[in-house]
């Protein structure tokens, strides 16, 4: 198959083109925009070779000259879409930081919910993703812990920030697909619940529900399980 590699390899260890020729017509960075434009607009099931290549005005097999894996590509586009974090200097406030860069992840999400689903150590150390690893240890560095249990902090933080996303992004596409309104369905669900509920046969979740009645603050949850992994990571 054209572009499989005997061995494992990195696309950052590979020429922007393979192949003797003409300097390439497109850098890496022109294709990764072009795949995250069709991202953005179809989701990442509409990323194909052919429709990136059809993008650039190329021939599908000379897509695969600059990239030889539609794995090469997904980790092309992580890393473009990495450049956007706004990664100032360390202020010495260690959890101030990580909330700033975690409060950014969210919002990098929802700029291109594909996002959470490329979310792997696979594509965690392109050239954007290592700035962002490196800032979030700088901004650890005043905190007295192991370096591995600070990778574990970014980890963690990453997993709660891509977890919510998830989430978030996947009830608004449900919600624009209800024949009625966000409202109507959770009175509805609403209703049947409590009727579960008043049944006596679930005494601890009707505790639960009674204290908190009314649907669920998603920005005051996320700020909480944010709060509650860097306490989790805080040196006593």
């Amino acid at each position: 198959m054209t572009g499989r590699a005997a061995e494992p390899e990195v696309i950052w260890t590979r020429p922007e083109r393979a192949g003797r020729g003409p300097k390439p017509a497109y850098s890496r960075g022109d294709i990764a925009a072009a795949a995250v434009r069709v991202a953005d607009a179809d989701g990442i099931d509409a990323v194909s070779m052919r429709r990136v290549a059809a993008e650039l005005g190329l021939g599908t097999m000379s897509l695969y000259n600059y990239v030889p894996r539609k794995d090469d590509l997904y980790e092309l586009m992580v890393d473009a879409v990495s450049a956007e974090y706004d990664l100032s200097d360390p202020t010495g406030d260690w959890r101030a930081d990580l909330l700033g860069v975690a409060r950014q992840a969210r919002a990098l999400m929802i700029r291109h919910p594909w996002m959470p689903r490329l979310m792997s150590p696979v594509y965690g150390y392109s050239p954007n993703a290592l700035r962002y690893l490196e800032y979030c240890m700088a901004c650890l560095a005043p905190v007295d812990l192991p370096a591995g249990t600070k990778m574990e902090l970014v980890a963690s933080l990453t997993g709660v920030v891509t977890f919510y996303v998830a989430n978030e992004i996947s009830a608004a596409e449900r919600t624009r697909s209800l024949p009625w309104s966000q409202e109507r369905e959770f009175a509805m669900r609403t209703a049947y619940l409590m009727s579960r509920i008043s049944t006596g046969e679930y005494p601890h979740l009707a505790a639960a529900f009674t204290q908190s009645a009314g649907p669920v603050d998603m920005e005051a949850a996320f700020e909480r399980a944010l709060a509650r992994t860097l306490d989790g990571f805080a040196p006593s």
